[in-house]
Protein backbone atom coordinates (compact mmCIF):
# COMPACT_ATOMS: atom_id res chain seq x y z
CA UNK A 1 0.00 0.00 0.00
CA UNK A 2 1.52 3.30 -1.10
CA UNK A 3 0.85 6.19 1.25
CA UNK A 4 1.71 9.87 1.36
CA UNK A 5 1.27 12.68 3.86
CA UNK A 6 0.33 15.99 2.25
CA UNK A 7 -0.05 19.15 4.30
CA UNK A 8 -1.21 22.73 3.92
CA UNK A 9 0.42 25.01 6.48
CA UNK A 10 0.78 28.76 6.50
CA UNK A 11 2.39 29.50 9.88
CA UNK A 12 3.94 26.15 10.82
CA UNK A 13 1.73 24.17 13.23
CA UNK A 14 0.36 21.88 10.56
CA UNK A 15 3.80 21.38 9.02
CA UNK A 16 5.19 20.37 12.43
CA UNK A 17 2.36 17.86 12.90
CA UNK A 18 2.94 16.46 9.39
CA UNK A 19 6.67 16.11 9.96
CA UNK A 20 6.12 14.38 13.30
CA UNK A 21 3.52 12.03 11.77
CA UNK A 22 5.99 11.24 8.98
CA UNK A 23 8.63 10.46 11.61
CA UNK A 24 6.21 8.20 13.52
CA UNK A 25 5.00 6.28 10.47
CA UNK A 26 7.87 6.41 7.98
CA UNK A 27 5.51 7.88 5.37
CA UNK A 28 6.96 10.78 3.36
CA UNK A 29 5.41 14.20 3.89
CA UNK A 30 5.15 16.96 1.31
CA UNK A 31 3.70 20.45 1.17
CA UNK A 32 0.47 20.73 -0.83
CA UNK A 33 2.19 23.19 -3.17
CA UNK A 34 4.67 20.48 -4.23
CA UNK A 35 2.54 17.38 -4.74
CA UNK A 36 4.40 14.65 -6.63
CA UNK A 37 2.85 12.11 -9.00
CA UNK A 38 0.17 10.28 -7.03
CA UNK A 39 -0.77 7.60 -9.55
CA UNK A 40 0.56 4.79 -7.31
CA UNK A 41 -0.80 6.23 -4.07
CA UNK A 42 -3.68 4.34 -2.47
CA UNK A 43 -3.89 6.29 0.80
CA UNK A 44 -3.68 10.07 1.15
CA UNK A 45 -3.16 11.48 4.63
CA UNK A 46 -4.02 15.18 4.40
CA UNK A 47 -3.30 17.69 7.17
CA UNK A 48 -4.61 21.21 6.69
CA UNK A 49 -4.66 24.35 8.75
CA UNK A 50 -8.07 25.93 9.29
CA UNK A 51 -8.47 29.44 7.91
CA UNK A 52 -11.83 31.22 7.72
CA UNK A 53 -13.73 27.95 7.82
CA UNK A 54 -11.70 26.28 5.08
CA UNK A 55 -8.91 23.70 5.17
CA UNK A 56 -5.79 25.16 3.57
CA UNK A 57 -4.84 23.38 0.35
CA UNK A 58 -7.49 20.67 0.54
CA UNK A 59 -9.36 21.77 -2.56
CA UNK A 60 -6.20 21.94 -4.70
CA UNK A 61 -5.04 18.57 -3.35
CA UNK A 62 -8.36 16.97 -4.30
CA UNK A 63 -7.94 18.37 -7.82
CA UNK A 64 -4.39 17.00 -8.03
CA UNK A 65 -5.42 13.47 -7.06
CA UNK A 66 -6.77 11.50 -9.99
CA UNK A 67 -10.00 9.77 -8.90
CA UNK A 68 -9.88 10.88 -5.23
CA UNK A 69 -12.98 8.81 -4.48
CA UNK A 70 -11.03 5.64 -5.32
CA UNK A 71 -8.37 6.26 -2.70
CA UNK A 72 -8.37 5.96 1.07
CA UNK A 73 -8.25 9.29 2.87
CA UNK A 74 -7.35 10.41 6.34
CA UNK A 75 -8.13 14.10 6.75
CA UNK A 76 -6.72 15.99 9.72
CA UNK A 77 -7.60 19.60 10.47
CA UNK A 78 -5.41 21.83 12.62
CA UNK A 79 -6.89 24.91 14.29
CA UNK A 80 -7.20 26.85 17.53
CA UNK A 81 -10.63 25.55 18.54
CA UNK A 82 -10.62 22.68 21.03
CA UNK A 83 -11.64 19.60 19.03
CA UNK A 84 -12.87 17.88 22.20
CA UNK A 85 -15.73 20.39 22.48
CA UNK A 86 -18.86 18.90 20.79
CA UNK A 87 -19.92 22.27 19.35
CA UNK A 88 -16.47 22.72 17.79
CA UNK A 89 -16.59 19.18 16.39
CA UNK A 90 -19.89 19.95 14.70
CA UNK A 91 -18.55 23.21 13.26
CA UNK A 92 -15.45 21.43 11.93
CA UNK A 93 -17.49 18.65 10.33
CA UNK A 94 -19.92 21.13 8.76
CA UNK A 95 -16.98 23.02 7.27
CA UNK A 96 -15.45 19.82 5.87
CA UNK A 97 -18.78 18.78 4.35
CA UNK A 98 -18.67 21.94 2.25
CA UNK A 99 -15.20 21.11 0.92
CA UNK A 100 -15.50 17.39 0.26
CA UNK A 101 -17.62 15.39 -2.15
CA UNK A 102 -20.29 13.59 -0.07
CA UNK A 103 -19.00 10.09 -0.82
CA UNK A 104 -15.48 11.07 0.23
CA UNK A 105 -16.69 12.82 3.38
CA UNK A 106 -18.50 9.67 4.54
CA UNK A 107 -15.58 7.34 3.72
CA UNK A 108 -12.68 9.40 5.06
CA UNK A 109 -11.25 9.01 8.52
CA UNK A 110 -11.37 12.50 10.00
CA UNK A 111 -9.36 13.86 12.92
CA UNK A 112 -8.98 17.32 14.44
CA UNK A 113 -5.90 18.70 16.20
CA UNK A 114 -5.13 21.96 17.99
CA UNK A 115 -2.47 24.25 16.62
CA UNK A 116 -0.86 27.54 17.52
CA UNK A 117 -1.07 31.22 16.72
CA UNK A 118 1.34 34.10 17.06
CA UNK A 119 -0.44 37.34 16.25
CA UNK A 120 2.93 39.03 15.71
CA UNK A 121 3.64 36.71 12.76
CA UNK A 122 0.26 37.03 11.03
CA UNK A 123 0.16 38.70 7.64
CA UNK A 124 -1.76 41.96 7.44
CA UNK A 125 -4.85 40.31 5.93
CA UNK A 126 -5.08 37.66 8.64
CA UNK A 127 -4.36 40.17 11.40
CA UNK A 128 -7.14 42.41 10.05
CA UNK A 129 -9.58 39.50 9.76
CA UNK A 130 -8.84 38.39 13.34
CA UNK A 131 -9.26 41.95 14.63
CA UNK A 132 -12.65 42.28 12.93
CA UNK A 133 -13.77 38.92 14.28
CA UNK A 134 -12.57 39.80 17.79
CA UNK A 135 -14.42 43.13 17.73
CA UNK A 136 -17.61 41.44 16.55
CA UNK A 137 -17.67 38.84 19.35
CA UNK A 138 -16.03 40.42 22.39
CA UNK A 139 -19.20 42.15 23.58
CA UNK A 140 -21.53 39.21 23.05
CA UNK A 141 -23.18 38.02 26.26
CA UNK A 142 -21.41 34.95 27.62
CA UNK A 143 -24.42 32.70 26.98
CA UNK A 144 -24.33 33.65 23.28
CA UNK A 145 -20.62 32.89 22.85
CA UNK A 146 -19.52 29.57 21.45
CA UNK A 147 -16.55 27.73 22.94
CA UNK A 148 -14.61 28.78 19.85
CA UNK A 149 -15.55 32.44 20.42
CA UNK A 150 -14.47 32.28 24.07
CA UNK A 151 -11.13 30.71 23.11
CA UNK A 152 -10.57 33.42 20.52
CA UNK A 153 -11.33 36.18 23.03
CA UNK A 154 -8.98 34.61 25.61
CA UNK A 155 -6.08 34.24 23.19
CA UNK A 156 -6.52 37.35 21.03
CA UNK A 157 -3.30 39.27 20.46
CA UNK A 158 -1.16 36.67 22.21
CA UNK A 159 1.16 33.90 21.20
CA UNK A 160 -0.34 30.53 22.16
CA UNK A 161 0.62 26.99 21.24
CA UNK A 162 -1.73 24.07 21.82
CA UNK A 163 0.32 21.69 19.64
CA UNK A 164 0.31 18.23 21.22
CA UNK A 165 2.19 15.51 19.34
CA UNK A 166 0.65 12.88 21.63
CA UNK A 167 -2.61 13.53 19.77
CA UNK A 168 -0.98 11.94 16.69
CA UNK A 169 -0.81 8.50 18.33
CA UNK A 170 -4.37 7.36 17.42
CA UNK A 171 -3.78 8.57 13.86
CA UNK A 172 -0.43 6.78 13.59
CA UNK A 173 -1.98 3.64 15.08
CA UNK A 174 -4.78 3.66 12.52
CA UNK A 175 -2.31 4.14 9.67
CA UNK A 176 -0.01 1.37 10.87
CA UNK A 177 -2.86 -1.10 11.42
CA UNK A 178 -3.88 -0.66 7.76
CA UNK A 179 -7.43 0.03 8.90
CA UNK A 180 -10.22 0.19 6.36
CA UNK A 181 -11.45 3.74 6.02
Amino acid sequence: MEQIIIYGSRYGSTRRYAEKLSELTGIPATDCSQIPDLSEITTVIYLGGLYAGGVLGLKSTLRAVCSPEKRNWIIITVGLADPKDPQNQQTLRTSLKKQLPPALFHRAAIFHLRGAIDYGRLCLGHRTMMALLYRSIRHLPLQQQSAENRAMIETYGRQVDFTDFRALKPIADQIQQHSTF
